[in-house]
């Protein structure tokens, strides 16, 4: 009997969840955004989270599901457009695409520029159907593991994946360190905090509510663009003029010749995305050393060889539904996109965490058919915006920059309607476009205050059911085992790379 109900349960879920997907109110958002997140993508210096960055506002008039099938359709066109102008002009439209551009420059110039594009596109909505997959499977599992979970759990936890994006996101990662910090600091302004205090308010009231996470993030991935391109002094690149026919032509042997290499991209995508503060382009990057190292014909990468781009095009959409796994489970971001995406689940009373499984299990199957539809229209709509490619790439910047500056400002007021919202947009935007210019990488900031919260309140708690006493961190085996593996990646390098210099002398 207890079956029957549970079924009746799970069909309801997800003819309520179909229903809300297959709806005017939002397929209709979903293609607006698709040309969007094309269009973003298309244009070398817009990136997917800029992208993302620049939705929020507008989400924040919709309801719970178109809003997020908003985000999720504009970021998984962005991603695979940014290939674009890699090929075409070799200059990568997104950070994901950055790792194979030489390649698909490479194919372009001996004029396989539509076998280089079709690849892109085709094996981008294989990687973001299996990564998909991977979150309709993992992410109800974690779910039931984490309604176990305490408050330790949940600091060690936060702890790891912190430690997680400083260690992937940078060759150095003292810089991680310090960017990280940033974070922190800027999560600790405000009331915000367990005991209720003001803290670093300097007597002003508009801080008291804290810094506010959207205009933070517009900031940081649109402004700090703008920034760049105001400074560029490098000359316009020249477009290959090459005619573009059908991409699609060669698809089906190449999925013949290279099926280990799709699955070796989808799975390393899937899962570097998972981890925190990772994302699509440190997926593809890996994926494309690994593809190379792995291949039967290494000689041939750098000079127009197809095979490293199906392994890293899988890789980097894939990247995208893996980041959502802790994103959905624990409310932390496996990248810069979901760190948004945690503010505007929170904006909708679609709180991350175990009980969104249990209580709302319609939204959750409801955003698995969004990642489904998203992938499935990538291939009409990214065929056409590679038909459209030169008439998009020859779009003005002096009159683009401007255009979405005027954007930013708008959504970054449309907030809380303060023009505060404004101040701190503008200055984040700065502070982030100085970090990148020195080497520091953004991704641990942004970590830093999206978790930031979390950390502190997890440890206070914990500190209080304890009694101050530390050794309750290791009381629980699960608290143990993620505690024990925290204090290994914190330890361990610097250790090994103290053996090692032993060993050599």
């Amino acid at each position: 009997m207890g079956r029957a109900d549970g079924n009746g349960v799970l069909m309801d879920a997800l003819n309520t969840a179909f229903g809300m997907v297959f709806s005017f109110k939002t397929l209709w958002p979903m293609l607006l955004a698709s040309l969007f997140g094309l269009f973003v993508g298309a244009v070398p210096g817009l990136t997917a989270t800029m992208a993302t960055a620049l939705l929020v506002p507008v989400t924040f008039f919709m309801e719970p599901i178109p809003a997020i099938a908003t985000i999720v359709t504009a970021t998984a066109m962005a991603i695979f457009s940014g290939d674009i102008p890699g090929c075409l002009l070799r200059m990568p439209g997104t950070p994901a695409s950055a790792a194979y551009t030489e390649e698909a420059y490479a194919m372009t110039k001996k004029g396989q520029a539509e076998l280089a594009l079709g690849a892109g596109l085709v094996f981008s909505a294989i990687g973001g159907l299996f990564g998909t997959a991977v979150l309709i499977v993992a992410a109800p599992a974690l779910a039931e593991v984490a309604l176990k979970f305490s408050s330790f759990e949940y600091f060690w936890l936060v702890l790891l994946g912190l430690t997680c994006a400083v260690v992937i996101t940078s060759e150095r990662p003292l810089k991680g360190v310090v960017s990280l910090l940033i974070g922190l600091m800027i999560a600790c302004v405000g009331l915000g905090n367990p005991g209720g205090f003001p803290r670093f308010t300097f007597g002003n009231t508009e801080l008291l509510g804290g810094i506010g996470m959207i205009p933070l993030m517009i900031g940081m991935f649109a402004i700090s663009e703008i920034i760049r391109y105001a400074v560029d002094t490098g000359p316009e690149l020249k477009i290959v003029d090459q005619p573009i026919h059908n991409v699609f032509k060669g698809m089906w042997q190449l999925t013949v010749k290279y099926p280990m290499q799709i699955l070796r991209g989808s799975v390393l995508g899937t899962l570097v995305g998972a981890l925190p503060g990772a994302g699509a382009d440190i997926a593809a990057w890996m994926s494309y050393a690994i593809s190379k190292k792995m291949s039967k014909e290494p000689e041939k990468f750098g000079t127009g060889h197809v095979e490293g781009i199906v392994e890293s095009g899988a890789a980097n959409n894939s990247a995208l539904a893996g980041a959502w796994i802790p994103a959905l489970v624990f409310g932390i971001p496996g990248d810069s996109i979901t760190a948004i995406v945690i503010g505007v689940l929170y904006m909708k009373n679609m709180n991350p965490g175990p009980t969104l499984f249990t209580h709302n299990p319609q939204n959750v199957y409801a955003v698995y058919l969004l990642f489904i539809v998203a992938n499935i229209l990538l291939i009409p709509l990214g065929f056409l915006c590679i038909k459209a490619a030169k008439k998009i790439l020859r779009v003005p910047r002096n009159i683009l920059m401007p255009v979405i500056l005027l954007f930013c400002i708008v959504g970054a007021f449309a907030i809380n309607n303060t023009p505060f919202d404004i101040g701190v947009m503008l200055v984040a935007g700065v502070i982030a476009y100085v970090l990148e210019e020195n080497g520091f990488p953004v991704a641990p900031a942004i970590l830093g205050v999206v978790l930031g919260g979390m950390l502190e309140e997890n440890f206070v708690t914990s500190m209080i059911k304890s009694d101050g006493n530390l050794q309750a961190f290791f009381a629980r085996p699960l608290a143990a085992t993620l505690g024990v593996l925290t204090l290994a990646a914190w330890f361990l390098p610097p250790v090994i790379r103290r053996m090692r210099a032993i060993a050599g002398a």
